[in-house]
């Protein structure tokens, strides 16, 4: 049947793609969102009026409590984006990483709300103590305050999406693909170190169907990492902020503090305490097994996802930080405050991003 015949019917093919968070998932959806009208005159229909609208659908789908708090339009995005979506003829594309958070049920509903139509999981991966790792140090940039061996132990780092429930990459691979064939089913592993900066788009245009060079790629890092010691500054101010909305805390906390102030500090690297890697290994064994049993389609290195990951993604473990560093943070942190209050009051010129 040609794609223009199913004028009536709906989409040709659906593409659900769901995370996992921390793996590139902000660089594909920046490609997208900012190519989506060349994207729409290709034949790719993103539904909704931004990426917003598919964090809201994410999180509908899930039936979260209390989401009219977010926004009074938020309930009800989910039925909105598959609407939308219903009444194209091409193809279509639905992307934000708490998708995967969604229950078993949740999941094969989300795949019934296109009967008529061929759809496709795009799920976007790394080996497991990268995720972890990466995945904690976002949950304090979103106000959390659990420490990382919290975390392990099974404490949430915020919501839902802060949790090993997200993280697991063989949970939720079980949970989302018992309705699919394998071949329909796409795990795009993400490009390490040395490899070229595009291949990640490279790969999810090719599971869409679409000419990569059409389409401009960011150059520079997207949502770059903090050092550790600045992390751990953060986390302890966390514990002192009064409670904020989602919006303010992304304004104020991730925006401002982490993503302005901190991340302007130097940086090094944080890993994972040794006593946890052999609990990641174990993770990404059971990921690749179930891919490569269930056949489906791999892009990038399998091989990424297993072995030598975790040792990869080693880095300085977080109770190795000292006092006397938090301090240096901390006072850093405050002096930068101080400069911009001053600045408000416009006796001075406003501090400009990135001048130390």
């Amino acid at each position: 049947m040609s794609p223009g015949s199913r004028q009536a019917g709906g989409p040709r093919r659906v593409f659900l793609h769901i995370g996992l968070p921390k793996t590139g998932t902000t660089y594909l959806q920046q490609v997208v969102w900012g190519n989506r009208d060349r994207l729409r005159a290709a034949g790719l229909h993103v539904p909704g009026f931004g990426h917003r609208e598919h964090l809201w659908a994410a999180l509908d789908l899930q039936e979260r409590p209390r989401l009219a708090k977010r926004h009074p339009d938020a309930p009800g995005a989910w039925q909105r984006l598959v609407d939308e979506a219903s009444a194209q003829a091409g193809d279509v594309l639905i992307t934000h990483e708490f998708f995967c958070g969604a229950s078993a049920e949740q999941a094969s509903r989300a795949i019934a709300s296109f009967p008529d139509a061929e759809v496709h999981l795009v799920v976007t991966a790394r080996d497991a103590a990268s995720v972890v790792s990466a995945g904690w140090q976002e949950s304090v940039k979103n106000g959390g305050t659990v420490d990382l061996d919290a975390v392990m132990a099974g404490q949430p780092a915020g919501g839902p999406e802060f949790s090993m429930r997200t993280w697991d990459l063989a949970g939720v691979l079980e949970r989302w693909t018992p309705d699919l064939t394998g071949d329909r089913v796409h795990v795009l592993v993400m490009p390490g170190a040395g490899q070229a900066r595009d291949l990640h788009w490279r790969h999810f245009a090719e599971v869409l169907g679409l000419d990569p060079d059409a389409y401009a790629a960011p150059d520079d890092a997207v949502n770059p990492a903090l050092g550790i010691v600045q992390i751990e500054t953060l986390r302890l101010v966390n514990k002192h902020l009064p409670r904020y909305s989602a919006q303010e805390r992304g304004v104020w906390i991730r925006g401002y503090l982490a993503e302005d102030l901190l991340a302007r500090q130097p940086r090094e690297r944080g890993g994972l305490p040794e006593q946890h890697r052999a609990r990641f290994a174990e993770l990404d064994r059971a990921a690749v097994d179930l891919v490569v049993e269930r056949g489906f389609h791999v892009l990038g290195d399998l091989s990424d996802l297993a072995g030598e990951g975790a040792l990869r993604g080693a880095g300085r473990e977080p109770d190795t930080v000292t006092g006397e560093e938090l301090l240096e943070s901390a006072a850093r942190l405050v002096a930068d405050i101080v400069a911009d209050v001053r600045a408000s009051t416009g006796d001075v010129p406003p501090r400009r991003r990135g001048n130390l």
